[in-house]
């Protein structure tokens, strides 16, 4: 995919800015643009399931300006954070519905899915900048149990976020939740102390500083995003099972084990988020060169357009169900 293309990532705190800067319906801009705009362009465009050669690869992996474009989301989601608490305690009841939606777009696309491709990076000063987008969605367990849990037991029962068959996503939103939570205490209680702490203090400060109904608009948003990352872990690994070689031993991470979805548009604006499958058998490998495998199951489409899908329930069994019993022995 041309290189250009990612920075379609920007649009997003653009629509989530026109959110904040106008009033009444065009408050509700950054959650049109996510989940009405784009999954209804996805519909009508190509899914190109090429992949980079060799050269392209080094090439991209040597290049320092996909690395930057993460980075500046960095100070693109703490100044959309204070955006929201400039304008929140002065707006109407349904512009502050609004703000709270367009925060909570930008806390799951920036704060925590830049965070989760900055999170698998070795380099210290990029696992620090995940944790910072981690805190602006109160999600800071995610870097715990997502790259020491959820990697080493994905499409496993042992995973809260692997959906199983015919769990809706209303069920799968509160076991995962709940059990992500508990795993990320159980793995690093010092770790989690510190970000709990941490995020404390950014909602006291909030609250301090801009009101009490800020402080809780804040919170609405944060819960919006941390839905927003359940609908992605909901739809990338449901129905998916790795085959039991022996009693708590599962079978080693294949592409086969996440869905996929080529719709450049969602790719390049969740930073090829949804290569899933290659980003599961090989998560070291960086965003700019995720790889398409044939074996891979493929979504219908993009990934707004699949998490509104997984908002209807019997439509989404419908759908996906039947894709399943091939590919992951649930036959």
């Amino acid at each position: 995919m041309n290189r250009a293309l990612y920075l379609l990532a920007y649009t997003i705190p653009v629509a989530v800015w026109v959110s904040m800067k106008l009033e009444g319906a065009y408050s509700y801009f950054a959650l049109f643009y996510a989940f009405g705009f784009l999954p209804l362009l996805e519909l009508f465009l190509p899914a190109p399931s090429s992949n980079l050669n060799d050269l392209e690869v080094m090439n991209r992996d040597r290049d320092r300006s996909f690395d930057f474009l993460l980075y500046s989301m960095v100070p693109i989601q703490w100044g959309l954070v204070y955006r929201f608490c400039e304008v929140f305690p002065s707006a109407g009841l349904s512009n502050r519905i609004g703000l709270a939606s367009a925060l909570g777009v930008a806390c799951g696309v920036i704060g925590i899915n830049v965070a989760h491709e900055l999170g698998h990076r070795r380099g210290r000063l990029e696992r620090i900048l995940a944790r910072l987008l981690l805190a602006t969605s109160l999600n800071w367990q995610f870097f715990i149990e997502h790259n020491r849990g959820h990697h080493k037991n994905v499409a496993t029962p042992n995973d809260p976020e692997s959906a199983r068959l015919n769990e809706s996503i209303y069920a799968f939103f509160v076991r995962a939740i709940r059990d992500s939570f508990k795993n990320s205490w159980n793995l690093d209680r010092k770790e989690m102390l510190f970000g709990l702490s941490f995020e404390l203090a950014l909602v006291s400060s909030i609250g301090i500083l801009f009101g009490s109904a800020c402080m809780i608009g804040f919170l609405c948003a944060a819960l919006f995003g941390i839905l927003l990352l359940q609908s992605v872990n909901y739809i990338e690994h449901y129905g998916l099972c790795r085959a039991r070689k022996a009693p708590g031993a599962f079978e080693s991470v294949k592409p086969h084990h996440s869905w996929n979805a080529n719709q450049s548009l969602s790719r390049a604006i969740l930073f090829e988020l949804s290569r899933h499958s290659d980003h599961h058998a090989f998560a070291s490998r960086k965003y700019q060169t995720l790889r398409h495998f044939e074996e891979a199951p493929q979504m219908p489409t993009g990934y707004p357009g699949m998490i509104l899908l997984a908002l209807v329930p019997p439509l989404w069994f419908r759908v996906m169900n039947r894709r399943i019993p091939a590919l992951s022995g649930n036959s």
